[in-house]
This record gives structure tokens, C-alpha cells and sequence, in this order.
């Protein structure tokens, strides 16, 4: 079952391999002003088939990057280390503290599969304000 995120005015439209398991909101400076439902996949499982008016931002210098349309504005879709492998929920470290982990993760704004039943899925809220 194939996924499609697409931003309002189309320009952007990125296939999702799979459906996911769940997703998560976060309610840091960033994602609490976008909105958005986050749903994380590998690289592999993602294809950006076209970002013609694709921008990033990056409150980190560049090692988490928030992408958006130019033209429209829809947040798409997000690139960063993978937190998940080395960092719990409440951000207390899996291992040692510190980490920067090497593998990176694709994260889709479930908001922008058209069709796609936000219900259905489990979400979980992180509290990025004050985790990390």
C-alpha cells in the first residue's frame, strides 16, 4: 500500500512505502506552531518524487531540517538523526548521553496524505518543549 504526501499546491509529492504504526505530535517551539502528526520511516521506504519549490529550515545547523513548499507553504516532510534509536520519549538517553546518532530517519507530515484516516493511527504526544 502505497502513500502519497503531497503539499497544497502539488508541487511537492513524496510516496510512502507503507503505512505506518503510529505517529507522534510534539509540542516544541517548531512542530507546535506547524501542526503537525509525524510518522518516521527509513530512508528506504521514502521517495521524493518531486520538491520543486522545496525549502529547509533548521533551527540546528542543519542536523535536523524541516522541509517545506516555497510556493505554498505546506511542511511537508522532515530529515534529522534518528532520536528514537538512542533517545527515550521523556529524552532520558537509551545508553550513554550525548549521542548523535549516525542513522537518519525521514519524517511525513500525515497531514498531507490526503485520504489518509489520521483516527486510524495511534499518536502519541512528546513534550519536546521541555525534553529536549
Amino acid at each position: 500500500m502505497t502513500l502519497t504526501a503531497t503539499c497544497h499546491c502539488g508541487a511537492t509529492r513524496i510516496d510512502i512505502l507503507k503505512a505506518p504504526e503510529g505517529a507522534r505530535t510534539c509540542n516544541c517551539t517548531y512542530c507546535h506552531r506547524v501542526g503537525a502528526v509525524w510518522a518516521y520511516f527509513a530512508p528506504g521506504d521514502v521517495t521524493i518524487h518531486s520538491a520543486t519549490h522545496d525549502r529547509t529550515y533548521s533551527a540546528s545547523g542543519g542536523l535536523n531540517q524541516h522541509h517545506f513548499c516555497g510556493h505554498c507553504g505546506g511542511n511537508t516532510h522532515g530529515d534529522s538523526p534518528d532520536w528514537a534509536s538512542a533517545y527515550n520519549a521523556d529524552g532520558t538517553p537509551k545508553g550513554e548521553a550525548g549521542v548523535v546518532p549516525e542513522q537518519r530517519i525521514v519524517a511525513i507530515n500525515m497531514r498531507m496524505v490526503d485520504g489518509f484516516d489520521l483516527n486510524s493511527l495511534p499518536v502519541e504526544a512528546l513534550d519536546g518543549r521541555n525534553n529536549w
